[in-house]
């Protein structure tokens, strides 16, 4: 009797031992999970935030920014004075209840920032009464892929039928969203596309997407166990490269500190020669009026002296 009480019990335990194992959030490796012996629940949360998020769909932008910067980096180093943090990258968000970006960000000082859907700076950066009336949404990003050189290139439509189901699978968007697929050797060119009318609740957001689908392809992905696969007829199409630009729904509102040193000079030297034509046109058309009222006063002259 006593046998077969510690037979049932050590089977009791090896499969609430199990039950732990099979705790993890695939798709968040920033989480902490645990489950419940009574119901087979697993609840995973986020590493330093104590946020619960949903494992069966990607976690958004926002709140993995913010449990990037919460996980363990090691030793923590007190900054020079004077330094100061380049928050175009990583830097700590702003997120709502839904795991959405804030319009306006800041950092740990008075300076803030207005932000797409993306989490992505659309504006200069001003001071803490800095107002960012409203989250734009990024509906078009477009990612380009360059790949390692191969002795023989994949066909086009060899390159969208596989990246088309790659994207689908591993991060769950629909192929409505995947609008165009273009394939110039070495270079790839990836469409997606994202109205806040067209997104359907359940939906995956481009932005999180094209943000898992950086993580992957620069070797930190998100996911706990999924390895990353990304081939062409059985074939690993190694990217060396990724950009990712954002296309918003409003046009961006950068001031000229926010443009390059040489599109700077060329629009001083549009401005320039815009100026100098107005000058230039003044300048001709006082001279013909001058003219003019020369001509007008010789032959007034020269009507008296006949009159008279």
């Amino acid at each position: 009797m006593e046998s077969t009480f510690q037979a049932t019990l050590f089977l009791i335990l090896v499969t609430a031992s199990a039950s732990q194992d099979d705790c993890f959030c695939q798709t968040n490796k920033w989480t902490i999970c645990a489950g419940n012996q009574y119901s087979n629940n697993c609840q995973c949360t986020l590493l330093g935030l104590g946020q619960q998020v949903n494992c069966s769909t990607l976690t958004s932008k926002c709140l993995l920014m913010k449990a990037e910067l919460s996980s363990p980096r090691g030793r923590n180093f007190q900054k020079p004075e004077g330094a100061f943090l380049d928050n175009d990258g990583l830097y700590n968000p702003d997120c709502d209840d839904e795991g959405n970006f804030k319009a306006r960000q800041c950092n740990q000082t008075d300076t803030c920032w207005c932000v797409n859907s993306a989490g992505v700076r659309r504006t200069d950066k001003g001071d803490k009464n800095m107002k960012c009336s409203e989250l734009v949404r990024t509906n078009w990003i477009f990612i380009n892929l360059k790949h390692k050189e191969r002795e023989a290139t994949f066909s086009d439509r060899e390159v969208e039928d596989s990246l088309r189901q790659f994207i689908h699978k591993r991060y769950m968007l629909h192929q409505n969203y995947i609008t165009a697929i273009a394939y110039d050797p070495p270079i790839i060119h990836i469409d997606l596309k994202q109205n806040a009318t067209q997104k359907r609740y359940g939906d995956v957001d481009i932005a999180d997407v094209a943000y898992y689908f950086e993580k992957d392809i620069k070797g930190i992905s998100v996911f706990r166990q999924s390895m990353f696969n990304l081939s062409v007829n059985k074939e690993p199409l190694d990217i060396e490269e990724v950009l990712i630009y954002y296309v918003d729904e409003k046009l961006p509102e950068f001031s000229m500190k926010r443009l390059t040193p040489g599109v700077i000079a060329v629009v001083v030297v549009v401005i320039l020669a815009i100026i100098i034509g107005i000058t230039v046109l003044v300048i001709t058309r006082r001279r013909s009026s001058g003219k003019y009222k020369k001509v007008e006063i010789k032959e007034m002259g020269e009507m008296r002296r006949e009159n008279s």
